[in-house]
């Protein structure tokens, strides 16, 4: 097997402008899949192109909560854009506290939304919280958003987070945080958690892993994140690329391996 990095921005600047590298790099570090996430409904097309220019990619639509001032989808238009061969997910979505302030209603119906739209298309949707995790949660149980699943992206909380999520069958996705010294509740976390319910990531072009921290992360890095991940754990890489990549396509099941 080889490894996947399951969220990633490769239409930003800082990685789109040097394409062929990055997939080159990725490929030389055990990297032959990543997953492309869109953050708002215009930058939607640039995420799609990519995908269906490069078998490695694939894609997952949607509206990043702190998003603003651009289209907002309604749940049909959301509905549609899953209809396209490549996109696997809807997301990123979710609840920001930290970015965005005041009232914060036009992002909770956002939330909404796009687990409706997850629950009609049958298609894991990728969260994001950031000191929201509570009503996270309370959300993603009121809106019975166990019935599509999905994923707890660039996990950074603690363990009573981890097993909510974990007892909704969403599954924990680790970034280059999870390296950080800084991050021991998040280690955690990643010690605990089932292997079978966990799966890696870069973020890129953002929270490059140590030894590249504060560098542009590209998704190469994944593989320090998963060597990381199995010395917390105490097992062997392989173990851990093999199980995050069977966890990938258990979760996101329209993608074919």
């Amino acid at each position: 097997m080889t490894l996947i990095d399951s969220h990633c921005h490769l239409n930003f600047p800082e990685l789109i402008n040097r394409m062929p590298e990055v997939l080159e790099n990725a490929a030389a570090n055990d990297v032959h899949r990543m997953l492309c996430i869109a953050t708002s409904w215009e930058n939607q097309p640039e995420v799609l192109k990519l995908a269906e220019e490069n078998p490695e990619i694939l894609a997952a639509v949607g509206i990043h909560p702190t998003t603003e001032g651009g289209h907002e989808a309604t749940l049909e238009e959301l509905i549609e854009a899953t209809a396209h061969e490549r996109v696997i997910a809807i997301g990123e979505t979710g609840l920001d506290y930290f970015r965005s302030k005041g009232d914060l209603t036009w992002q909770h119906e956002r939330f909404h939304r796009h687990i409706e739209a997850g629950r009609a298309t049958n298609l894991p949707i990728i969260i994001h919280t950031r000191a929201a995790a509570a009503d996270t949660m309370n959300t993603l149980r009121e809106h019975k958003a166990e019935e599509c699943g999905g994923v707890m992206h660039c996990f950074a909380e603690d363990w009573d987070v981890a097993k909510q999520a974990l007892d909704i069958g969403f599954y924990i996705s680790f970034s280059g945080i999870v390296t950080f010294k800084s991050a021991k509740a998040v280690q955690e976390v990643a010690e605990k958690a089932p292997l079978d319910r966990i799966l890696v990531e870069t973020d890129s072009p953002y929270l490059a892993p140590t030894p590249h921290r504060g560098k542009t992360n590209e998704p190469a890095y994944t593989k320090h994140t998963a060597e990381f991940v199995a010395e917390l754990r105490g097992i062997d890489y392989e173990s851990v690329r093999d199980a995050t990549t069977r966890n990938f396509y258990q979760l996101f099941s329209k993608a074919k391996p």
